[in-house]
């Protein structure tokens, strides 16, 4: 049985890529993808989609059979059981990286699930044993705990782990889905960059989910009676910092 080598793959790829004289970028270009995935794919860190496997052939000169061989051959045509089975195990490592994203996305929701479980014990804790009343939750611990809940819910749940192929070959920097909206003046987001916006993003929620609670706490055991603005401030940073947090990877990573 045939399997596909991957850092002879991306050997392979690197060097015919080089010999027409490409960067990752343009590679990346012509492919719709982005300059990052090309790299994966050279480091053997990952393989191409199954359907990008005739078009990279395409761009490169070869038959799709030399490049999941990892190499030229000498034969116009090979043995159809061995082509099969190349192809075979192309759709088995793209199976498998499907896999491994599932576990990555059931690990974030349980994550979500027990911040969120954290969150909302501690508001419960200062309403029951803290001897604050609701009035003084709603504006602050409740309305930054209940956005946490719901962004958080969309960025674990419900959000598009990919980019349509136009934000690779534009620049764009909003993003929409139903009633959620991103606005990153000044980031170009693409397939680079997402996957890292998102991560920080739902880092920034759940630490503030579990936190914030304390933080308010706090706040008013060391200040009986701290100003509006004080809580305000506060609030703002905790709600906001998303947004910084979104803008600095997606930076980083553009």
């Amino acid at each position: 049985m045939h399997e596909i080598n991957k850092e002879r793959f991306g050997a392979f790829l690197a060097r015919l890529r080089k010999e027409r004289g490409m960067t990752q970028r343009e590679l990346a270009d012509r492919l719709h993808v982005s300059d990052k995935a090309v790299s994966k794919w050279e480091r053997a860190l990952s393989l191409p989609d199954v359907s990008l496997l005739i078009p990279l052939a395409d761009c490169l000169g070869v038959s799709v059979t030399e490049l999941l061989r990892g190499e030229r051959t000498q034969r116009e045509e090979l043995p159809v059981a061995e082509v099969e089975a190349l192809v075979n195990a192309s759709l088995n490592l793209t199976g498998e990286e499907q896999k491994a994203g599932d576990a990555r996305r059931r690990r974030r929701q349980l994550a979500f699930g027990l911040c969120a479980l954290a969150g909302l014990a501690q508001t419960a804790v200062l309403l029951m044993v803290g001897g604050f009343g609701w009035a003084e939750l709603e504006d602050s611990v409740m309305l930054v705990e209940g956005l946490c809940l719901l962004f958080g819910a969309w960025l674990c749940f419900g959000v598009q782990e990919r980019l349509p192929a136009c934000y690779d070959q534009n620049r764009i920097s909003a993003y929409s889905q139903g009633p959620f909206r991103i606005n990153l003046t000044g980031v170009r987001l693409n397939n680079s960059n997402w996957p890292h916006i998102l991560s920080a993003m739902r880092g920034w929620l759940l630490v503030v989910m579990v936190l914030f609670p304390t933080l308010w706490w706090g706040i008013h055991r060391l200040w009986t009676a701290p100003p509006q603005t004080v809580e305000l401030a506060v609030s703002l940073v905790a709600v906001l910092g998303v947004l910084a947090a979104a803008m600095v990877a997606g930076k980083r990573y553009e």
